[in-house]
């Protein structure tokens, strides 16, 4: 039997490295072939279906590499389930997401990443892959790096905050970074000093600050700064790669600045939250503010320019949401009354592609930046590309038709994340994705969801692709 064959004539196809109109055909679950549009080699292309995308822009499926889906957390859990959050990704024009696997202190790795593949097959509109989160760095489990890397799981995150739950000392981070530098691994780090931040709560409490923002407060950026130098140089000491996680201060970004100035395999990643949120949100009056409380924690207004600034230099080099919904009403209400109970995650799997083709818009990054950024450096960095995060022959057919003059307000009336707020409520912004296909198979067209649940395949990631 034939592969189904899919045509998209006339638009502007943009990828991390060229823009060009051309003509893009499908066959099956792949890319088959790219020509000019108008040239011969298009105009003798048949298939089963065509679009046309005259006046829109043909692009990557966006690739997310930081999501927590049915993530349980502080006496609650990420309200987007694996089904539910990969459907509002796709509405969103992402078509992978690599989410976190979580091991429990004094279990094996094994036994977190297996619940985790459990949450996931079969429920999943788009591909995924998985991290694995270490809460226990001991001789079984750095052996257990080993198998995980040759199965496709080739990511470790560590953290240096949340001391009781997910938090490693020094020494652990540094023998996690030894095994990673031999079996080809990444590590992810949360960088803030957990230790001190918890001290500064207590403090904060005592005083009878408890409103959502002592959060941002006692999340001191210099508590943020001073992890990441620190993680910055047991990487050195360990002769490994590290990639930070949600980056939010000006001052970490400089740590990251000096260090791949040095030539470092260090990386950064940022979220939508820190570039368009700012600590305003957080002192939303009421407790209002609660919506907004994430960890790194949202910053006063004038670092964005250095995070933006970070990602035109490839100081920052990718952008993911840490997607980590919890609903206003019932979850982030369990904080009232003390701020360091509120579930901190936001949602916004949805929105980060379109919100970064508005800083296109805006003069922040050019539009090849932009795919940089959201497709085709976190798919490398992943060990995903060249499957994701480009459009070139052989690429899996994860295509986005992109509307770059569709207007709309942000609201959570219309978002399909299973949370009961939205972070940019009211926000306005012009383009979004019009039509999504997911190896080949239309997920979204035109207002409509044609996707199921299953369709979307766990995926074996190779060892990352360093991008200095």
């Amino acid at each position: 039997m034939t592969a189904p064959r899919v045509l998209i004539r006339n638009g502007l196809v943009i990828t991390a490295a060229e823009e060009v109109h051309a003509d893009v055909l499908i066959e099956g679950e792949r890319i088959a072939a790219l020509a000019a549009t108008g040239s011969a080699a298009a105009a003798g292309w048949t298939a089963d279906t065509t679009y046309d995308a005259t006046g829109r822009y043909v692009i990557p499926g966006g690739v997310d590499v930081h999501t927590h889906m049915e993530l349980p957390f502080g006496g609650t859990a990420a309200i987007d389930t694996f089904e539910t959050g990969t459907r509002a990704a796709a509405w969103g024009g992402t078509t992978t997401i690599v989410d976190f696997a979580v091991q429990s202190v004094g279990r094996p790795l094994r036994e977190g990443l297996d619940t985790w593949h459990a949450k996931a097959e079969g429920n999943c509109a788009i591909d995924y892959g998985l991290h694995m989160i270490m809460s226990d760095v001991t001789e079984d489990t750095l052996k257990e790096m080993d198998v995980l890397v040759e199965e496709g799981v080739t990511s470790f995150k560590l953290f240096m905050a949340y001391p009781g739950v997910f938090y490693s000392d020094d020494g652990r981070i540094l023998r996690a970074m030894q095994r990673s530098a031999t079996n080809g691994g990444l590590i992810m780090m949360h960088a803030e000093n957990g230790i001190a931040i918890d001290v500064l709560v207590e403090q904060a409490l005592a005083a009878g600050h408890t409103d959502p923002r002592y959060h941002g407060e006692v999340r001191h950026e210099l508590l943020e700064a001073e992890a990441t130098h620190r993680a910055i140089q047991l990487a050195r000491v360990a002769g490994a790669p590290l990639y930070i996680v949600h980056v939010s201060a000006e001052q970490a970004v400089a740590e990251l600045t000096q260090a791949r100035d040095l030539g470092l395999n260090v990386f950064g990643e940022t979220c939508p939250q820190y570039l368009f949120l700012s600590t305003d949100n957080l002192a939303e009056p009421g407790f209002e503010g609660a919506k907004y409380v994430c960890s790194t924690p949202l910053r006063p207004r004038e670092h964005q320019a250095a995070l933006w600034r970070g990602l035109r230099t490839n100081d920052l080099s990718v952008v993911s949401t840490d997607h980590c919904p919890f609903c206003f009403n019932g979850q982030k209400e369990l904080g009232r009354g003390d701020f360091s109970k509120i579930p901190n995650g936001l949602p916004g799997v949805e929105n980060r592609m379109d919100l970064l083709h508005q800083a296109v818009l805006d003069g922040h990054i050019s539009r090849r930046r932009w795919i940089a950024l959201a497709c085709a450096t976190p798919a490398r960095m992943f060990g995903l590309y060249p499957r994701k995060g480009t459009i070139a022959p052989g690429a899996d057919a994860d295509v986005v038709i992109f509307d770059p003059h569709d207007r709309y307000t942000m609201s959570a009336a219309t978002h399909h994340m299973n949370v009961d707020y939205s972070a940019y409520e009211g926000r306005q912004v012009t383009g979004r994705a019009r039509t999504v296909l997911s190896r080949g198979s239309v997920v979204v067209d035109d207002g409509q969801y044609l996707g199921r649940a299953g369709h979307g395949v766990f995926l074996p990631r190779g060892t990352s692709q360093y991008l200095l």
